[in-house]
C-alpha cells in the first residue's frame, strides 16, 4: 500500500550548506587554515610566546633538543586537524623514548605521537593515543622513516559559567586512514603521574611537544567547527 501524505513535508530548503571545495589528496580544503605549507613557522611561536625554533627544512620541520614546545599563535575550539608526521629512519633508544612527540588540543589534551612500530610500551602511550587515557583501538603505524597522518575531529568541553564541566572534550582520530580513537571522551588535562584534571578555559592553542626527539612535520591544516 502506497505512503500516504506529501512528501515536500519532509524536504528542509533552508539554510543551504557552506560550500566548501575539497583539497586534492591531502592539500587542505578552501575553509581551512594553514598552519604550515612547508615554507616557515610563521603561524607558530614558541611556548613562551617568543619565535619558534625548530628547525625547517626541505618541506617540513623538525623538534630541536631543548628547544622546548611550539604552539600556534591562533587560538582554537572545535576542529578538524589534518595533520603529517615522521619518526626518524635511524631507530634510537626504545619504548618512550623513540620518536617521542605529541599534539596538545587546546594546550592541554595529548594526543600521543611515537614510534610505535614494533615498539613494546604501555597501551596507553602508544601512537593515537590520548596519553595515559585511551589505548589506541589498533596500532595502524608505518615504518620509521615514513609519513604517518593524523586526521583528528576535536570537540572541546564546555563548561557552565560557574565554571563547571557540562560536556567533556571527545576526540576521533584516523591514524594513516584507520579508526584508533571513536568519539573518546577526554577525562581532563594530560597529566604524567597523577590523574587528569578539569578546569574551567576557553579557546586555546595547539601546541606540539619537544619530548627531545627529532620528529619531523609537514602539511598541517585545521578546519574550525565552532
Amino acid at each position: 500500500m502506497a505512503e500516504q501524505g506529501d512528501p515536500k513535508d519532509t524536504e528542509v530548503w533552508e539554510p543551504q550548506p557552506k560550500v566548501v571545495t575539497p583539497g586534492n589528496g591531502t592539500a587542505p580544503p578552501s575553509d581551512a587554515v594553514v598552519l604550515f605549507d612547508g615554507q616557515d613557522l610563521f603561524m607558530w611561536e614558541s611556548a613562551e610566546g617568543g619565535p619558534a625554533q625548530w628547525k625547517v627544512e626541505d618541506g617540513s620541520f623538525t623538534v630541536i633538543k631543548g628547544a622546548g614546545n611550539i604552539k600556534t599563535k591562533e587560538k582554537f575550539g572545535d576542529i578538524q586537524l589534518h595533520i603529517e608526521w615522521r619518526a626518524p629512519e635511524k631507530i634510537e633508544g626504545k619504548g618512550q623514548g623513540r620518536g617521542n612527540s605529541g599534539i596538545l588540543f587546546q594546550e592541554r589534551y595529548e594526543l600521543q605521537i611515537l614510534d610505535s612500530y614494533q615498539n613494546k610500551t604501555y597501551a596507553n602511550g602508544h601512537a593515537g593515543s590520548i596519553y595515559k587515557q585511551a589505548i589506541p583501538l589498533v596500532n595502524a603505524m608505518k615504518k620509521p622513516g615514513e609519513w604517518n597522518l593524523f586526521d583528528v575531529f576535536y570537540m572541546a568541553p564546555r563548561f557552565s559559567e560557574e565554571g563547571k564541566l557540562e560536556k567533556p572534550a571527545t576526540m576521533t582520530v584516523l591514524l594513516n586512514g584507520v579508526l584508533v580513537q571513536n568519539h573518546t571522551e577526554i577525562k581532563g588535562t594530560t597529566e604524567y603521574i597523577v590523574p587528569p584534571n578539569v578546569h574551567p578555559h576557553g579557546k586555546a592553542a595547539i601546541a606540539l611537544q619537544d619530548h627531545e626527539n627529532p620528529v619531523s612535520f609537514r602539511n598541517i591544516w585545521v578546519r574550525r567547527l565552532a
